[in-house]
């Protein structure tokens, strides 16, 4: 009998550890993502008048860091590396404007800050849904679970739609349940797979190619023979 408590405790612990965590990614895929793209789309365009030479550095510095979030978290939960490919900055970068201009020329010619710019992209939309997915395998069954409880009450008159079950009466409410109890093992099994999928394709878009990574290489090699 505890062995079973002992389960069923770690079904519901891991099936809202994996529910919160596709929360989170989620939300900040959506808010995160989505602000940092439009600041950064904008601070760029106000190069041309000036005014972006002094936003565009702190914006893109943000983009990391929401970048490494990312990496971290993949690392941490789904035990996906991703490469950390910024150019290091010059350690005599000058002050002032003419220094804001070095800075923001060198990080926008840094390929990295473009492929950070498109994964945000990917990750407000693609990204979001999958992790959202994520949560929602176990989220949606308990609407199932109400309905057949009693809510399909409410209901009798203009059936609801619960998935592809039209709920308008107990038997009705039954299937919904049943419904709902085959998407929740359905996330038992495949949850933590979308989640890692979700850490791939941001792998996939934040990681440089083979090249990118030997010519960084070699810039972080000369660098150091120079600074030697």
């Amino acid at each position: 009998m505890s062995g079973t408590k002992s389960v069923a405790k770690r079904v519901v612990v891991g099936s809202a550890t994996t529910a919160g965590r596709g929360l989170v990614l989620g939300l900040t895929a959506i808010v995160g993502s989505i602000t940092l793209f439009v600041l950064s789309v904008v601070s760029i365009a106000l190069i041309l008048i000036g005014i972006g030479v002094f936003t565009t550095p702190y914006v893109l510095t943000a983009v990391r860091m929401h970048a490494n979030r990312r990496r971290l978290l993949a690392a941490t939960w789904s035990d996906v590396k991703i490469p950390i490919p910024y150019r290091p900055m010059p350690a005599d970068l000058r002050t002032g404007v003419t220094g804001q201009v070095e800075r923001t020329t060198l990080m926008l010619k840094d390929p990295a800050t473009w492929r950070d710019l498109g994964w945000l992209m990917v990750d407000m939309t693609a990204g979001a849904t999958v992790a959202l997915l994520s949560m929602g395998l176990f989220v949606y069954p308990l609407e199932g679970l109400v309905l057949a409880a009693g809510l399909w009450r409410v209901f009798e008159d203009d059936a609801y739609w619960y998935g592809f079950v039209p709920v308008d009466s107990q038997l009705t409410g039954l299937f919904a349940a049943a419904f709902g109890a085959g998407m929740f093992a359905v996330g038992l099994r495949y949850a933590n797979d979308i989640q890692r999928g979700y850490f791939l394709l941001a792998r996939a878009m934040l990681a440089p190619d083979h090249d990118q990574q030997l010519a960084q290489r070699v810039a972080h090699l000369t660098e150091t023979r120079h600074d030697a």
